[in-house]
């Protein structure tokens, strides 16, 4: 059962109910987490600058949905789970690598390489070496798309954290 209220743009105040209008008005309806991050419109408006700004990343969406995919079977959120899972079958990652980035891996080399750096940035950031480093650039990853695991592991640390917080799971979602 969710922890906070959805807000809309009649409940919302400020700079969320700006946000949250803009927001219906171009996509006609919005998610639980989207209303219910209205709440704060510093996380609302911090949460859409990221997402916008990843979709400019230059990480391959197949590779990021998988290192989602990783990320939050270990953050526990479910919501976010379910929305990678079926993003990545959109966009036709079978069934085995699925079941392989739940575990944290791939069957390509360079893309559990990638996906191992995504859960060191997770779990221990400290711990990334040089070598990994050199070898994902051996594997063909530009820095710019090695930088971007980082945006993509923090949307999913933010987007699964406040899941959780709020208590939003797949059954309390309407609208992803």
């Amino acid at each position: 059962m969710p922890r906070l209220t959805r807000l809309t743009p009649n409940t919302a105040v400020g700079a969320s109910r700006d946000l949250l209008a803009d927001l219906v008005s171009r996509h006609g309806q919005i998610g639980d987490m989207v209303s219910t991050m209205a709440h704060s419109p510093a996380v609302l408006g911090g949460y859409l600058q990221l997402s916008r700004a990843m979709g400019r990343a230059r990480l391959d969406r197949r590779i990021s949905e998988r290192i989602s995919i990783a990320v939050q079977a270990l953050q526990g959120c479910r919501l976010c789970l379910d929305s990678h899972v079926n993003a990545a079958r959109a966009m036709g990652v079978d069934e085995e690598e699925i079941e392989r980035a739940h575990t944290g891996t791939s069957a390509d080399p360079a893309i559990a390489a990638i996906i191992a750096l995504a859960l060191q940035i997770y779990r221990e950031p400290t711990s990334i070496t040089d070598e990994q480093v050199i070898a994902l650039r051996e594997y063909g990853y530009s820095d710019r798309a090695i930088a971007d695991v980082v945006g993509v592991v923090a949307l999913n640390i933010l987007t699964g954290a406040f899941n959780l917080l709020a208590g939003l799971t797949p059954e309390s979602d309407s609208s992803v």
